[in-house]
Formats: structure tokens, sequence, C-alpha cells
């Protein structure tokens, strides 16, 4: 049975823009498609959503909130030494990343697209990535582990210095040979970096 409109939610309206962007790819993909997934006419879906360019906007959000979701748990356990956080948070981003574009890479193509027409969800994402960072950035300076006069700064450097591995402009050399090895000796690197010691 198809839902009523009553019972039709922002989330529902979500899931079903995703399938149909997976099927249909960003060109072709319409919110009267995204109605007729759903069984609802199209001025239910923009009751939800106001215009086709916000629910792009939010499906965008919801696809990188995911990873954002993923790493706000590394950065909540605070019993972790503040070097493996580190560690673990940037190899979940690169882990996800690769997951993202591995697993399913016409949906990843289709979120590369949406990603590049909505820059609003792409900063808000970047944002809250170069916060958690910070946050773990900062908590190792308190524990005396790191040497950082300003955690933020520094936070941004180290994600823009790793940039080759979540950057979805370099998705095609995640799966090259050797680019775990590089990954590691990178991160490597930079926590000798943010410990303030030499090689």
């Amino acid at each position: 049975m198809a839902p009523s409109p009553e019972t039709l939610t922002a989330e529902r309206i979500l899931e079903a823009t995703e399938e149909v962007l997976r099927r249909y790819g960003p060109a072709k993909a319409t919110v009267v498609d995204v109605a007729r997934a759903l069984g609802v006419s199209h001025g239910s879906v923009y009751r939800h959503f106001r215009t086709k360019a916000a629910l792009r906007e939010a499906v965008t959000k919801r696809w990188l909130d995911r990873t954002t979701e993923v790493l706000a748990g590394i950065v909540a356990d605070t019993g972790r030494d503040p070097e493996d956080r580190v560690r673990a948070w940037l190899a979940a981003l690169y882990a996800a990343k690769r997951r993202k574009a591995g697993a399913d890479p016409e949906l990843f193509a289709t979120y590369t697209v949406l990603t590049g027409e909505n820059g609003g969800a792409v900063g808000t994402h970047l944002a809250e990535l170069t916060g958690q960072l910070t946050e773990l950035v900062r908590a190792g300076v308190d524990a005396g582990v790191f040497t950082a006069e300003d955690p933020a700064t520094t936070a941004l450097a180290l994600f823009q210095a790793t940039g080759r591995f979540h950057d979805p402009c370099y998705a095609k050399e995640w799966e090259r040979p050797g680019a775990q090895a590089e990954f590691e000796a990178l991160v490597d690197l930079c926590v000798r970096g943010l410990k303030g010691s030499g090689a």
C-alpha cells in the first residue's frame, strides 16, 4: 500500500531520493520521480523541501553526515590515548571515503556531482570534520602529548596534508597498490610532527 502524505517524513523522502539518484543519476532524477517512488504527489514532496535544489542539498548533507557521525565516535572516546585517537580518526576517514567510492561507484559519482552543486553542505561538512580534528589535537596538547600553539590551525594543516586520502578528487588513487602504505607513512610523519619530535 502506498504511503499517505500524512506519514511522509523528510527522512523517507531522502531515502527515496537516494534511490532515484542511484537509478537515474543527478542529471535525470526529478522530484516527480521521487514522488512516484513514494506513491505521493510531487506537491507532497515540496511540502517538506521547497525546491529541487533544497532536496538535493538535504540528500547531500545526509550522505556527508554518515562520515561525520562515524568519526564523532572516535572523538567522543576520551579514554583513548590522544595519538591513537588521531590515527584512528584519520584511518576511519580514509576507510569511509574508500568504502563510499568502492561499494557503489555510481552513487559516489552522483554525490560527487551533488557536492559540487551544494557548496553550503560541503562547507558545513568540512567545518565539522576540521572541528573534530581540532578537538583531538587540543586533547593531545592538554595531555602533553602534542605540541601546537593553535590546535585549530594545526588541525587544518593536518586535514589538508592528508587530503589525498579523503578528498573525492583522488578517489581513483585510493585502491592503487601501495596507497595504504603511503597513507600510513604520511600519518606517521604527521603524528611525529604533532609530537614535536624528529624523524
